[in-house]
């Protein structure tokens, strides 16, 4: 009647994680768990776990892995708040950073030193990432003096190392095997390093990049075209028709603000994002350091990301094909979730 959960703050997101043993192996019955649990449909995500905004109605399923390149696979479900759904098109770096702590706290992964490196599979993309784990004295240490911004106060230092990211959604790294694309007029740099995005000037569509995300959200006539170029560009990057998915990715770029390499702002892909996913801004990054691309900044090594609430540092080394950022993560909660349940005794949601 309930079900083990440990529920975390990963990077600039937070989550639901649990261990892929406690939840239906068929799908369509984990999801539809996962949608009571969380709330959802419901924009207030009121009779659950969620918290009624993308970045906080995730989850992390974590099992021991069968690669032997990786300790654990990590499979990442986006449940939306407002619609009956679990993707499962993406991966999500963010909650990434808290799968290193999960898997160590719950006996998957043993503690190898002052810090723990726990391999990671991305069950999403198939890709690889080590999360570097602060454990001294044997067990996970939160509390730090590492600032992330759109997260208040601080904690350990988390290092989130990204392997074998190009085209993990998209064909390739350069899915048009372009640097720059035409999109309708706009010039666009359409890339996937570990998450599909499609980067344009703020300027060629009218605004400066300064913008709030709730000023962009208001302005119909922008959002509109920003949908109207991510169904152009989905096509482009051979992902289908994405009018349905939540991937590709729109950044649109402007010059830094407050000393950093780039500003930002994400569509992801109809809200724009508070600060800027990890997988988001590894790809950003990475055009950021590619001559000719709307993003090049002639920046090298650190690439400091300005976002709506402050910054992100990626660490880029293109022939190196290396990857980088430094995040954190917190254990909130631990207990069992219980699902709604109609008078029968079965799962319902919505």
């Amino acid at each position: 009647m309930s079900i083990p959960v440990v529920i975390m703050r990963g990077g600039t997101s937070k989550g639901a994680y649990f261990l892929g043993e406690d939840l239906p192996a068929d799908t369509a019955e984990r999801d539809a768990l996962l949608l009571s649990v969380m709330g959802s449909p419901d924009p207030r995500q009121i009779d659950g776990i969620g918290g009624g905004h993308p970045l906080t109605s995730k989850v992390a399923v974590v099992t021991r892995s069968g690669d032997r390149a990786a300790d654990v696979d990590y499979l990442f479900l986006q449940v939306q708040v407002d619609q009956p759904r679990v993707s499962a098109e993406q991966p999500c770096g963010n909650i990434l950073a808290g799968v290193g702590p999960f898997a160590i706290e719950r006996g998957l992964v043993p503690v190898t030193g002052d810090v723990t490196p726990v391999r990671v599979r991305m069950v999403n993309t198939g890709a690889l990432a080590v999360v570097s784990v602060p454990t001294p004295d044997g067990h996970v240490t939160y509390a730090g003096d590492t600032a992330l911004s759109g997260v208040p106060g601080t904690a350990a230092r988390i290092e989130v190392e990204f392997r074998d990211t190009a085209g993990s959604v998209a064909p390739a790294l350069l899915p048009t095997g372009r640097v720059l694309d035409d999109l309708d007029g706009v010039p666009a740099t359409l890339i996937d390093n570990g998450m599909p995005v499609v980067l344009m000037t703020a300027r060629s569509l009218g605004v400066t990049g300064r913008e709030t995300p709730a000023e962009l959200e208001a302005d119909a006539r922008l959002c509109r075209r920003v949908e109207q170029l991510r169904i152009l560009a989905g096509a482009a990057m051979h992902l289908g028709d994405v009018s349905t998915t939540t991937v590709p990715k729109m950044c649109l770029v402007s010059p830094p603000a407050k000393g950093g390499s780039l500003a930002t702002r994400m569509f992801i892909p109809h809200r724009v994002h508070a600060s800027i996913g990890v997988l988001a801004a590894v790809t950003v990054g990475t055009a950021a350091a590619m001559p000719g691309s709307v993003a090049h900044t002639g920046a090298a090594g650190t690439i400091r990301l300005e976002h709506p609430t402050g910054f992100t540092d990626v660490v880029i080394d293109v022939e190196a094909g290396r990857s980088a950022i430094v995040s954190t993560a917190r254990l909130i909660l631990e207990g069992r979730v219980h699902p709604r349940r109609n008078t029968e005794g079965a799962i319902v949601h919505g």
